[in-house]
C-alpha cells in the first residue's frame, strides 16, 4: 500500500491520537483537526470522566505502538470491586481468581496527552486544535471545519477521512443527513443520567479510603463509584435518574436535599466528601447512552471509529478499550488489501461491529449488575464460587468478566455467548442446589461446562450465536 496517502483524522481524542500515532508508524501522511484546545495547555473541565478503567484490550494497542511500559507509570491498579452497604461495612469481591488479572484507574487527560506526544514525535503526523469540524462531504472525501480563534471557515481534503469525533460525530451525522446510502443509526439513552464528585486526599496527601480497588454503592435504583487517582483523590460518580424515585437529579437542588440523600444512602462516603455539596450543585449532569450504527463507512473514502462508531454506556470499563482495539483490529485489516481502502473498511467493518454490539449490550446488562446485582445472596455465591475455580483451574475456566476484561485475543461476541451462557448455568444449578461449593470444585467444574455446552447448543439450534 502507498502509504504517502494523505489521512485526515477528525477528533484528537483518545481513539483519534492512538490511530494518528499508528498511522504515523505506518508512514502514512496524517492530519489531526481537534475542535477543543490542546488538553496539554488548557485545563478543560467537560464534565466527562477524569479516570477510566484500563484493561488488557486497551493494553494490546498500548503494545503494538510500543508504548506499554509508559502507559502502566499512569495506572493504579484496581483488584476488585469494594462493595459498601447502608451502614458503611464493606466486602472485597476480587475481578478475577488469578492474581495477575486486575484492572486499572487511569486519567484520561494523562493518557491522552501521552498519546498526543508520541504521535506528534512524528514528521509526518499533524495535530491542529480549536478547529470544529462542520461538515463532511463523504462523496468528495472533504470536510468543512471553522478556526474558532479567527472564526474562518475552511475545507481540507484528503485520500481517507477517518471520523474518531465520539458519540456526537459530525461525520456520522453527514451519513444520516446525506441520505446518498442506506445508513441505519440507533441512540437509545439510559433513564440515568450522572455527574462526578470527588474524595480529596487527606492532609498529608494520603487516599481517604483504600486505594487499589473500584468502590461501588449499589442502592438497586441508583449506585455511585469511586476511582483512585494518582494524587490521592477518588473521582467519584453518581448515577441517578434523571426524573424517577424519590431521589433524582430534577429533586436534588439543594443543600438539604442532596444530604439528606446521601446521609440515607451513602453515609460512609459523605464523612469523605466534605466537598459535596459544592460539587454536586457546580458539576453537570451528563446522559448516558448507546450508540449503533452501520455501516461505518462510505465507499473507500470515509470511516467511522471508536464512539463515533459504536458509543457505551461506561459499566463495563470497557468504552475506552474497545476504541483502543479498534485500531489493533483495523491494524490488522490494513495489510490484507493492496491500496484498496473500500475493501480494507468492508473487511474491518464487517468483523468488529458484531464485537461492538456485543460490548455495548453487556454495559447495559453490567449496570443493573453492579446498581443491585451485586448485594444478591445467589449472585455473590455464584462469584465466589467463579473466583476459587478461576484459582484452582486457571487454564481451564474464566468467568464471563474474566473472558470480556482479560481474555484479549478472543471477541467480545465470544465472550459474551459463553459467558452469558456460564451464568445460566451457574444460577439455575445453584438455585436448584445442584452445586455444592463447599464440596469438590472438579466435580463442580465438570457441571457448568456440561450444563454451559448443552445451553450454548440450545442457543446455536435456535440461532441466536
Amino acid at each position: 500500500m502507498n502509504n504517502q496517502q494523505n489521512i485526515l483524522i477528525i477528533g484528537a481524542g483518545l481513539c483519534g491520537s492512538l490511530l494518528a500515532l499508528r498511522l504515523g508508524q505506518r508512514g502514512y501522511n496524517v492530519s489531526v483537526y481537534e475542535k477543543r484546545p490542546d488538553l496539554r495547555q488548557v485545563n478543560l473541565d467537560s464534565g466527562r470522566s477524569i479516570n477510566l478503567a484500563f484493561s488488557n484490550r486497551g493494553n494490546k494497542a498500548m503494545k503494538l505502538v510500543g508504548i506499554e511500559d509508559k502507559v502502566k507509570a499512569l495506572c493504579i491498579p484496581m483488584n476488585g470491586r469494594m462493595l459498601h452497604d447502608t451502614e458503611g461495612h464493606t466486602i472485597f469481591a476480587p475481578y478475577s481468581g488469578r492474581e495477575e488479572e486486575y484492572i486499572n484507574s487511569i486519567s484520561r487527560d494523562q493518557l491522552n496527552a501521552l498519546l498526543l506526544d508520541e504521535a506528534e514525535n512524528h514528521q509526518n503526523v499533524n495535530i491542529y486544535f480549536n478547529k470544529k469540524c462542520k461538515s463532511v462531504d463523504f462523496e468528495k472525501t472533504t470536510a468543512l471545519f471553522q478556526d474558532y480563534e479567527s472564526e474562518n471557515e475552511f475545507i481540507e481534503d484528503a485520500d481517507v477521512i477517518i471520523a474518531t469525533d465520539g458519540a456526537g460525530s459530525v461525520m456520522r451525522k453527514s451519513y444520516y443527513l446525506g441520505k446518498k446510502f442506506l445508513f441505519s443509526f440507533s441512540q437509545d439513552y439510559l433513564t440515568h443520567g450522572y455527574k462526578e464528585l470527588c474524595i480529596l486526599p487527606d492532609d498529608n496527601g494520603d487516599y481517604k479510603t483504600y486505594k487499589n480497588a473500584l468502590h461501588i454503592w449499589g442502592r438497586e435504583a441508583f449506585m455511585l463509584i469511586a476511582l483512585p487517582n494518582l494524587d490521592g483523590s477518588f473521582t467519584v460518580t453518581l448515577f441517578l435518574s434523571f426524573n424517577d424515585g424519590a431521589y433524582n437529579f430534577s429533586n436534588l437542588t439543594s443543600k438539604e436535599r442532596i444530604l439528606e440523600f446521601f446521609s440515607t444512602y451513602f453515609k460512609d462516603a459523605l464523612e469523605l466528601m466534605p466537598n459535596l455539596v459544592d460539587d454536586f450543585l457546580k458539576n453537570p449532569t451528563s446522559p448516558l447512552g448507546t450508540v449503533k450504527c452501520s455501516p461505518w463507512h462510505y465507499k473507500g473514502n470515509t470511516l467511522l471509529m471508536g464512539d463515533a462508531a459504536h458509543a457505551i454506556v461506561p459499566f463495563y470499563g470497557q468504552g475506552m478499550n474497545a476504541s483502543f482495539e479498534d485500531v489493533v483490529e483495523f491494524d490488522k485489516v490494513l495489510d490484507t488489501h493492496n491500496n484498496d481502502w473500500e475493501a480494507i473498511f468492508k473487511t474491518y467493518g464487517a468483523a468488529r461491529k458484531k464485537d461492538t454490539d456485543a460490548i455495548a449490550d453487556l454495559a447495559i446488562d453490567n449496570f443493573h449488575e453492579m446498581k443491585g446485582h451485586v448485594n444478591h445472596a445467589v449472585f455473590r455465591e455464584k462469584r465466589n464460587l467463579e473466583m476459587a475455580l478461576e484459582k484452582q483451574f486457571p487454564n481451564e475456566y474464566a468467568s464471563k468478566y474474566s473472558l470480556v476484561t482479560f481474555n484479549e485475543n478472543i471477541g467480545y461476541r465470544q465472550a459474551m455467548l459463553r459467558g452469558r451462557a456460564q451464568d445460566k448455568a451457574i444460577l439455575n444449578m445453584l438455585t436448584d442446589h445442584e452445586l455444592d461449593v463447599n464440596g469438590d470444585l472438579e466435580i463442580c467444574l465438570e457441571k457448568i461446562k456440561k450444563a454451559t455446552e448443552a445451553i450454548l447448543e440450545d442457543d446455536r439450534i435456535a440461532g441466536l450465536s
